[in-house]
């Protein structure tokens, strides 16, 4: 099973991209769970200053934007 971790505060990006990853996991047909990280510590933790960003399985794949739809598919299906 995948961990998908969006990490932010809630705006608009960081929901656009829990959508897209949710969206491209689904295509994928994987098995995944979504977790939302909101708290500033929480994020933080991540080595993460700006937000929206997709860690997968703890790892930190995208920083500060939202990435298209194909590049989130390859950063799910990378090991």
């Amino acid at each position: 099973m995948k961990k998908i971790q969006i990490l932010g505060t809630g705006c608009p990006k960081c929901k656009q991209l829990a959508e897209m990853a949710e969206a491209a996991a689904k295509e994928l047909g994987l098995t995944y769970e979504l977790e939302k990280v909101t708290q500033i510590n929480d994020i933080m933790k991540f080595g993460v200053m700006i937000t929206p960003a997709l860690v997968v399985d703890g790892q930190v794949k995208s920083v500060g934007k939202v990435p298209p739809l194909s590049d989130i598919k390859s950063m799910l299906q990378q090991q």
